[in-house]
């Protein structure tokens, strides 16, 4: 570095707590070892592989950041367009902070260079539209069939592409007639789920967007094995959220008023102990990762982060005497990147070890959709592209047999998109099947 090295301190979001608070030090974490350049094997670094471009490795984009701090080369900072570009393929998708030996976190640079890269004027299209999802994921639920109905429709489907500057050939999700929590909440008004015959007492189960407004099912089916094991399950009451799609889009801002206001709500729950369940890998990645290094110092948001479980973990960990239904059939499970990342896969492992099954668990790499990426114009090609890398390969040469399993809403997705004729199945619905006795043949 040298003796006259005095890299920019600017004030950031997050508060990196592994780097002394510091981002000028987390920009040092690369030496330039190049593990990020491989062709398969782990997450990272899933744009490099299709591209084979140093500007789209961890390195490549590490080295940008440092030269944008040392205001040498990059010499405009924040409003670095060059950096701007060399992330702009970058999928957030966090395997750089598993998979990278001096665990470069290039999403979290990448959500800090966005929120001020754009302060205080336009962002991209998809910025609205997918990272302001959890919104209109709301507002949908009022009128779910005419927005179905809407965006089903080719020349409204393309207009609403257009508009939110998305790919014009990724289908937009269709919304869930009923959301998970108001069915939640008439199953709860019925009488159903009577806590005195819960011996495990409570769990609050998380419904983030993506179950809530789009895969309610799988909420339901978590609720069926949660009761089955002997919990008692709880929905928050108000309509909360992680911030999930403001971090990827570097909304930071929005992203902490959204997490404070769930923190508060959650107060009491947090303080009394309840274990809190995700399904959505990377909803439970903020939990346990994002919402700590955005509030280091926050008590409650380390309680949770310390109470905040996977499906897999709360079962392995809280009633490790629950004997799981018996799949007794093979298993082909592709980890979420953030799960790989931040969560790990070793419960999910156990937990289908103990149903039976002998569970094969893929290291293809990202599905290449990751959240919004795979959403946003311009990313398409890429997108598939780091999806016929590995997962979409190994899908369709997976035995026809095998319960295909990804707990990601992304993964779920890409593997429909791409017409391989195989339906990936959420554990709690493999769990939910194989306790009715519903397995297909």
């Amino acid at each position: 570095l040298g003796a006259d090295y005095q890299p920019a301190t600017p004030a950031t979001r997050f508060g990196y707590p592994r780097d002394d608070g510091s981002l000028a030090r987390a920009a040092l974490r690369c030496v330039g070892v190049g593990k990020c350049r491989h062709d398969s094997g782990g997450v990272m670094c899933p744009s490099y592989r299709v591209t084979r471009e140093e500007e789209h490795s961890t390195r490549g984009r590490a080295r940008l950041l440092f030269d944008m701090l040392q205001g040498g080369l990059i010499a405009d900072g924040w409003r670095s367009r060059e950096l701007r570009d060399a992330l702009d393929l970058c999928l957030a998708c966090k395997g750089c902070r598993k998979d990278c030996p001096v665990n470069v976190d290039m999403a979290t640079y990448k959500a800090e260079f966005l929120s001020h890269h754009y302060a205080w004027r336009p962002r991209p299209l998809p910025h609205y539209a997918m990272g302001w999802l959890p919104l209109w994921a709301r507002a949908a639920a009022l009128g779910p069939g005419a927005v179905n109905a809407l965006t089903a429709a080719p020349p409204l489907a393309r207009a609403a592409a257009w508009l939110g500057g998305l790919a014009a050939e990724r289908p937009i999700p269709a919304f869930a007639p009923v959301r998970f929590r108001d069915a939640f909440r008439r199953r709860a008004a019925r009488g159903a789920g009577d806590p005195g015959e819960a011996p495990r007492g409570p769990v609050l189960l998380w419904p983030d967007t993506f179950t809530d407004n789009l895969r309610p099912e799988i909420g339901a089916a978590a609720v069926r094995v949660l009761e089955a094991a002997g919990f008692a399950v709880r929905v928050p009451a108000a309509t909360l959220c992680c911030g999930l799609t403001w971090i990827s889009t570097g909304q930071l801002g929005v992203a902490r008023r959204v997490l404070r206001r769930t923190v508060t709500a959650l107060r009491a729950e947090i303080r009394a102990g309840t274990p809190v369940v995700g399904l959505e890998p990377s909803c439970t990645a903020v939990l346990r990762s994002d919402a700590p290094d955005l509030f280091p110092h926050d008590e409650d948001v380390r309680r949770l982060r310390d109470q905040t479980y996977t499906l897999a973990e709360l079962l392995t960990r809280h009633a490790p005497d629950w004997q799981p239904p018996r799949l007794e059939r093979g298993a082909v499970a592709q980890p979420h990147c953030h799960q790989h990342a931040v969560l790990g896969f070793d419960a999910d492992r156990e937990l289908l070890a103990g149903a039976g099954a002998d569970p094969e668990v893929l290291d293809v790499g990202c599905c290449g959709l990751a959240g919004d990426f795979g959403f946003t114009d311009g990313h398409y090609a890429v997108s598939m592209a780091c999806a016929e890398d590995g997962l979409l390969p190994a899908v369709r040469a997976a035995d026809p047999a095998a319960v295909l399993l990804a707990d990601g809403f992304s993964c779920r997705t890409q593997i429909e998109h791409a017409g391989t004729g195989r339906e990936a199945l959420h554990l709690a619905e493999a769990l939910d099947l194989a306790l009715r006795g519903a397995l297909p043949d």
